[in-house]
């Protein structure tokens, strides 16, 4: 018995002076302390599909700002500005240039075509010189 009770103490005090860190070796990685900075945009004008959309972005540090347009179906122009400065959130300003069209529906389609049979006619065959009805 006294032998049992001395193994539960060395397992509880093996399992007690465990590191705290898994295993497997994580180490958390360092935070970056540079600041983003970059510029890109975009343009996609299409004439066949009639796709025209676009995105331009700058940022230096906490500091944004940044428009995207789009050609909308009605033929307006859909432009959107935005800035985030720091912790201020997304600011945006929308504006659209054109008027609305909304020319009148017509179907692409056909209706289905009123079909009438056509008269049968006898035909006439040629066999070796005779004529057969």
């Amino acid at each position: 018995m006294f032998t049992k009770t001395i193994f539960a103490l060395a397992l509880v005090a093996a399992a007690a002076s465990a590191p705290s860190q898994p295993a497997y070796g994580y180490v958390p990685e360092p935070a970056y302390e540079a600041p983003a900075k970059y510029d890109f945009n975009y343009a996609v004008k299409d004439d066949y599909s009639g796709n025209d959309f676009g995105h331009q972005e700058a940022r230096d540090g906490y500091d944004t700002q940044g428009s995207y347009y789009v050609l909308l179906p009605d033929d307006r122009l859909q432009k959107v500005a935005y800035t985030v400065n720091g912790d201020s959130g997304y600011v945006a300003e929308v504006s659209y240039e054109g008027e609305a069209q909304y020319p009148e529906y017509k179907p692409a389609y056909n209706p289905a075509p009123s079909y009438k049979p056509t008269p049968s006619t006898p035909k006439t065959f040629h066999n070796y010189g005779y004529l057969l009805k």
